[in-house]
């Protein structure tokens, strides 16, 4: 290693022979030297290849370097030119030449590779160009021919030394559901100590095909090739970064690189971080030798060290570096590190990859129990300040607690007086005035995940969320932290947490606590509407109650309580509990069987009385009887309805996009150039529902609606009122049948009565009607399924009813370059081979 200054910085040298201090140069000897030496004004790091009219030296002496550089096909460097020379021929080397390079160019090419003048690579000029007196004869090739030559001999020499091979990189999985395997943790600071600012899970493997089974099958070849191959060699010499093949425990062949060697055992690791660049000394000084596989180390007999054959080259080392969304603040504290360890080591792990760098961002998920656990967000909550915590006890009273939330399902989140909620307040308010001196814009979130802790202005003040669902790029649902409440909202709205307030924030736990009312009948199941509705105009006309805590269910982390207005305390009789108890708000509508005939109209068969609808009105079910036994399909005004979507004719095309396919004889198709207006109209019903306060609707068959159905609203018509306030509805945009609870549907507003229904059903043209068989069905849907298609319209069946029409069509997939496949040829070559089968 050589230290060369460069300004105010240091640069260093490495080369493979120990370098020996320069042997000082008495004044005569410099004297004699610097007559030799013919100083030149132009700049030389200016001339990456110089080849200009050299200045006198001895034919001798540029034969001699001629002699050594021939050597270096790959070039030499300048700096270890005068120890080479002195070496082979015992006679010390002018170094005053080192300072002028220009007059070896006459023999050979100088290749400046920095500012510092002696920093260059010799590449030995062609024999055939220099004439007997050692000078230029004849015009030189250029400098990048001799470099090429020089590598075209690296390549030819890999094939003898198989450990100069290179190794492809690995490639972050795109498609599909992406697994890992996590094996080894690092925070930056201790990875490398000039990149800071992320949490590194340090090696993860990822499991699928071309990844952890490929590197099984891999080993299993190297077993096979190592065990019965009798003329593999030991690896000698070994030398730091070199690959080799490990015989490792229980008759094992693993992957490593050498990192330090110790006496006559090697310490071996399964991955390296090799960074060659300035701080080059901090790899040199590892002191593990690298398994790339698996992400472990250990020491081992050199005896066991074998040379890595060609064949085993080509996978990517399967230990990877990637970094977790959330926790990048934190890369330094062990609490965070201990944590993500205890979650996922040696576990496989789902990932959603948010950015993929070369060292991707992720977030983990533990899939293995019955509920999904989000890794990233769940290791945040272990740098929870504990004395910040809600410490409820069983049979204490609180009071001054207010009610934040009312779920469905009757559970509630109550916000106790405390600790951390006072500091919660003082923490937002400091944030609120150093927003008032900034652009808030500056900390928008552009990368939003599950499990993210951002900020949302609420009634005027900012409150933290969790991003818990992520609709679109534009929508989201969250759930505030301090109050339970879940919403839509949009993503231009939400705000990063300034850095200096991050870790202040992160470390306040939750300030709302779970509830359910205690005591309330134990066949009480499902909640009605008017239930809900009654505990929520309840608990919203008192600002404060007193809460007895009964018992406290740690495994849902659920308290069981009782609430009081002041006023009634400690009155058990009018307490939240008791009043809901003895309300007559328990009682769900009768069932109700709603069935479509063929000619249009509907029978419909009650268990008592005939019911043409049901009205919720003042918290209450009540039965609206109609003059008629049965209710006309058309009862619909044509003004609820939205424009027809229009058809084409016969014989023409159109792009569309199918949505569901049941069997040849019923798919759903949407066209294709109005998808994104769709996205749209769903992104515009997800902010304004959450955000609009619930509603009596009427229920009424043929009706349209908008029902909420796995966190998304879409656009329905009632076909059927089920038991236990379930209604049977059919999607008007996809072209899917669903039940929905009747809680989970709002009255469709004007606004989103405009955009023409996108849901086409089709029959596939060019096949027979007949019963589609499960195996014909499965052929089909895989075919056409969530696919873009060409549909050719081969006619069209109009119906009153939009959603009643249908199409019969040719669809072709044009996704090959060079073939359109026809699905109806495809569907009957099927069914002869199924007929050939039975």
């Amino acid at each position: 290693v050589e230290k060369v200054p460069r300004g105010d910085q240091m640069d260093w040298l490495l080369y493979p022979i120990k370098k020996t201090p320069p042997i000082e140069k008495s004044d005569t000897e410099q004297q004699k030297a610097s007559q030799n030496v013919t100083s030149l004004k132009a700049d030389p790091l200016l001339k990456p290849s110089m080849e200009t009219t050299p200045a006198s030296l001895s034919s001798d002496f540029k034969q001699k370097v001629v002699n050594i550089l021939l050597k270096y096909p790959s070039g030499l460097w300048a700096t270890a030119l005068p120890k080479v020379y002195q070496n082979t021929y015992q006679v010390k080397f002018p170094e005053d030449v080192l300072n002028n390079l220009e007059l070896l160019s006459d023999i050979c090419t100088v290749d400046y590779v920095s500012r510092v003048p002696r920093k260059a690579i010799l590449y030995a000029k062609p024999q055939g160009c220099i004439d007997e007196n050692l000078n230029v004869t004849e015009k030189l090739q250029r400098h990048d021919n001799v470099k090429a030559t020089a590598e075209q001999q690296h390549e030819e020499s890999k094939d003898h030394h198989p450990e100069n091979l290179a190794v492809p990189p690995l490639i972050i999985p795109s498609e599909g559901s992406v697994s890992v395997i996590v094996l080894e943790l690092k925070n930056t600071n201790e990875l490398h100590p000039n990149f800071c600012g992320a949490f590194f899970v340090k090696y993860c493997r990822y499991v699928g095909k071309d990844y952890s089974s490929a590197q099984e099958q891999m080993e299993d070849d190297m077993k096979a090739y190592y065990s019965q191959n009798s003329s593999v060699s030991l690896a000698q010499p070994l030398s730091i970064g070199q690959l080799v093949a490990v015989h490792a425990e229980e008759d094992a062949w693993l992957r490593a690189r050498i990192i330090s060697l110790e006496d006559n055992r090697i310490k071996a690791s399964n991955y390296f971080f090799w960074h060659l660049e300035k701080d080059l000394k901090q790899c040199w000084l590892l002191d593990t030798v690298c398994y790339v596989d698996h992400g472990f180390s250990e020491l081992v007999e050199r005896n066991s060290v074998y040379k890595l054959q060609k064949q085993f080259h080509s996978l990517a080392f399967q230990a990877a570096k990637c970094k977790l969304a959330g926790l990048e603040a934190f890369c330094d504290d062990p609490v965070l590190i201990n944590a993500v360890e205890s979650l996922t080591s040696s576990k496989i792990l789902a990932v959603e990859i948010l950015e993929k760098s070369e060292i991707p961002l992720l977030v983990l998920y533990d899939t293995s129990g019955e509920d999904d656990i989000n890794i990233n967000a769940t290791c945040l909550k272990a740098l929870y300040d504990k004395s910040l915590e809600l410490h409820l006890q069983v049979d204490a009273l609180y009071t001054n607690v207010r009610v934040t939330s009312v779920f469905s399902d009757g559970s509630l989140y109550c916000q106790v007086p405390s600790k951390g909620l006072s500091r919660l307040h003082e923490i937002l308010q400091k944030i609120e005035d150093y927003f008032h001196y900034k652009q808030t814009s500056e900390f928008n979130v552009s990368q939003p995940f599950c499990g993210k802790i951002c900020l949302f202005p609420s009634k005027g003040k900012w409150t933290r969320v969790e991003i818990r669902i992520i609709h679109t790029r534009r929508a989201l649902d969250v759930q505030f932290m301090d109050t339970g409440t879940i919403a839509a909202v949009k993503v231009s709205e939400l705000r990063e947490i300034p850095p200096q307030f991050l870790r202040e924030v992160i470390a306040i736990p939750p300030q709302a606590m779970k509830c359910c009312l205690a005591d309330l009948p134990p066949n009480t199941g499902m909640w009605t509407p008017d239930a809900v509705l009654w505990l929520r105009d309840a608990v919203m006309a008192c600002p404060e109650f007193i809460m007895k805590m009964v018992k406290l269910d740690a495994s849902k982390g659920i308290a069981h309580i009782y609430l009081y207005a002041p006023e009634n305390f400690p009155d058990m009789d009018h307490s939240i509990n008791r009043q809901i108890k003895n309300a007559d708000l328990w009682k769900h509508q009768k069932d109700v069987f709603l069935s479509v005939t063929p000619s249009g109209t509907s029978s419909t068969k009650v268990t008592s009385a005939t019911v043409s609808g049901l009205q919720l009105t003042s918290g209450r079910l009540e039965k609206n009887l109609s003059d008629s036994a049965t209710e006309h399909s058309s009862a619909m005004s044509t003004t609820d309805m939205p424009p027809p979507l229009p058809l084409l004719k016969a014989g023409e095309l159109m792009d569309v996009y199918v949505s569901v396919a049941c069997h040849p004889g019923h798919f759903i198709v949407q066209p294709w150039k109005e998808l994104h207006n769709l996205e749209a109209l769903m992104e515009e019903m997800i902010l304004y529902y959450s955000r609009a306060e619930d509603k009596p609707v009427n229920v009424l068959k043929n009706k349209l609606y908008a029902a909420k159905i796995e966190n998304q609203w879409y656009r329905v018509v009632i076909k059927g009122i089920l038991r236990n306030g379930f209604l049977s509805v059919y999607e008007l945009d996809y072209g899917k049948h669903e039940f929905v609870s009747i809680e989970k549907v709002q009255t469709l507003v004007d606004t989103f009565r405009k955009l023409p229904f996108q849901a086409i059903t089709a029959q596939l043209a060019g096949v027979k009607n007949q019963q589609w068989s499960e195996e014909a069905s499965i052929v089909f849907r895989n075919l056409v399924e969530k696919k873009p298609l060409v549909a050719q319209i081969e006619a069209v069946n109009e119906s009153p009813k939009f959603w009643d029409r249908k199409i019969v069509t040719f669809l072709v997939d044009t996704s090959l370059p060079d073939t359109d496949i026809w699905i109806h040829d495809f569907v009957s070559e099927s069914l002869v081979e199924f007929s050939k089968d039975d």
